[in-house]
C-alpha cells in the first residue's frame, strides 16, 4: 500500500505529519517542502525543490545512499553520462561504402542510446539534489565544448 504525506521543517520537528493532499504537497501553511512516501514499511523522502547534501537516492533504490564516497561516484557518474549524451550528438558515425539498410539500422541503434542516456540524466535530475544537478550541466557544458562547438576542429566556413 502506498501512502504519501507531506511534513514542513516545524512538523519535521514535531514528527506530526499531515497527508498530503493530491493538488500540489502542500502542508496546512502553503509551504511546499519534502514529500514522505511510504511503500512496504519503508520510508523515502522525496524533494519538491533543490537541497544540497549527500543523502540522496539518484536512478536505483538506495544509491548512493548516505555515503559520502558513494554521492562523490554519483556525480562522476551523471556526469560522464551527461558527457556522453554530447558525445553522441556530436559526431556523425557513418561508416563509408554501408548499405542504406545497415547505416540507417546503426544511426536508430545510436538515437536509442542516445535517448536512453538523455533520460537516465534527466530522471538524476528530478532527484532535486544541488550537486547532481550541476554534475549533468556541468558534463553537458564540458561536452558540448569537446564535441559540439568547434573550439578543437575546423569550422564549417574554414
Amino acid at each position: 500500500m502506498l501512502h504519501i504525506t507531506s511534513i514542513t521543517t516545524q512538523e519535521q520537528e514535531n514528527s506530526v505529519p499531515e497527508t498530503a493532499m493530491a493538488d500540489g504537497m502542500t502542508s496546512h501553511n502553503g509551504e511546499l517542502n519534502n514529500t514522505h512516501i511510504h511503500h512496504a514499511n519503508r520510508l523515502a523522502v522525496t524533494h519538491m525543490s533543490f537541497y544540497w547534501g549527500h543523502s540522496v537516492i539518484v536512478l536505483f533504490d538506495h544509491w548512493p545512499g548516505n555515503d559520502p564516497a558513494m554521492y562523490a561516484l554519483a556525480i562522476i557518474f551523471i556526469f560522464c553520462l551527461a558527457f556522453l549524451v554530447e558525445f553522441l550528438l556530436g559526431f556523425e558515425f557513418a561508416k563509408p561504402g554501408a548499405t542504406k539498410v545497415g547505416a540507417c539500422l546503426f544511426k536508430t541503434g545510436l538515437y536509442l542510446v542516445r535517448s536512453a542516456v538523455s533520460y537516465m540524466v534527466m530522471l538524476a535530475v528530478v532527484s532535486y539534489n544541488g550537486g547532481i544537478f550541476l554534475a549533468a550541466v556541468g558534463g553537458h557544458a564540458v561536452g558540448f565544448l569537446i564535441f559540439r562547438s568547434r573550439l578543437f576542429g575546423k569550422c564549417d566556413g574554414e
